[in-house]
C-alpha cells in the first residue's frame, strides 16, 4: 500500500486550548477508516486540516506527497457536517456546477443514484426534508473520482432505513486507489464497512488498528470496544 496521508508531530491550538497534541497519522490507499472520538477530541479540527480550512501551528502533513493546499483539493472530496448547498438550486443546476467546477465529477454517476434514491433531478433544494438535502450532498461528494473522501457525519441526519443504502452508496463508489475517511458518533451503524479504525481523545491519537484485529484481540464490536476505552 502507498501512503496517502501523513501527519508528523502536528498540533494546533485555538487559544490556551490545545485542539491537536503533536499527533503522528498515516493513512494508505484502498482503506475505509472510522476517525472516532467524543465532542472535542479534535476529531473536526484534523478534518479541517486535511482540506486546508486551518492551518497546523506546528509539524507538517502532506497529502500524495503534497501540503494541503490547490493540489490536495484537487484529489480530496469532502463532505462536511453542515449542508453547504445553496438551497435556491435545483438538482441538475447543482450537477453543472459541480461538473464545470471539478475535472473528476462524473454527472452519469450522480444522476444514477439520484434515480436510486428516487429525487427528481428537476427540484430544488428547498423544497426537501433534512434528511433528503443531506442525502443530495453525499451523491455530489461521492460522484467525484477522488484519491481522498473525508466524510464529516454522513449519515447523522438519514432515517435509519436509509443508513444502509448510503453506507453501500459509499462502498460501490470509490476504487482500490482511494480512501475513505468516515467521523461518526454512530459506530455500531457503519462498523461493518470499516476496514480501519482512528481513535481520538483530548487531542492525541489514542490507537489507529484494523478492525478485524480489534475484533479479534478483543471478541468485542467495534462500537463495544470504543465504549469501553472512552467509557462511554
Amino acid at each position: 500500500m502507498t501512503k496517502l496521508v501523513e501527519c508528523s508531530n502536528v498540533s494546533k491550538r485555538y487559544g490556551t486550548k490545545l485542539a491537536l497534541d503533536h499527533i503522528n497519522l498515516t493513512i494508505e490507499r484502498g482503506k475505509i477508516i472510522g476517525l472516532l472520538g467524543p465532542n472535542g477530541s479534535g476529531k473536526t479540527t484534523l478534518i479541517k486540516l486535511l482540506n486546508d480550512l486551518l492551518s497546523p501551528d506546528q509539524g507538517t502533513i502532506l497529502i500524495n506527497g503534497n501540503q494541503p493546499g490547490i493540489e490536495s483539493k484537487k484529489i480530496i472530496s469532502y463532505l462536511p457536517e453542515r449542508t453547504y448547498l445553496n438551497f435556491n438550486m435545483k438538482i441538475k443546476e447543482l450537477i453543472t456546477y459541480f461538473q464545470d467546477f471539478y475535472e473528476d465529477f462524473d454527472c452519469n454517476k450522480a444522476y444514477e443514484l439520484l434515480e436510486k434514491l428516487g429525487i427528481n433531478s428537476n427540484d430544488k433544494l428547498k423544497t426537501m426534508s433534512k434528511g433528503t438535502k443531506e442525502k443530495v450532498q453525499l451523491i455530489m461528494v461521492m460522484s467525484r473520482k477522488a484519491d481522498l473522501y473525508i466524510l464529516d457525519e454522513p449519515i447523522g441526519g438519514v432515517d435509519p432505513a436509509a443508513r444502509d443504502y448510503i453506507l453501500d452508496t459509499i462502498l460501490n463508489n470509490f476504487n482500490d486507489h482511494a480512501s475513505i475517511i468516515i467521523s461518526t458518533h454512530l459506530i455500531a451503524d457503519i462498523e461493518r464497512v470499516l476496514d480501519e479504525v482512528i481513535f481520538v481523545k483530548q487531542g492525541k491519537i489514542m490507537l489507529q488498528k484494523s478492525t478485524d484485529s480489534i475484533r479479534k484481540e478483543s471478541g468485542q464490536s467495534i462500537d463495544g470496544y470504543f465504549r469501553e476505552a472512552f467509557k462511554c
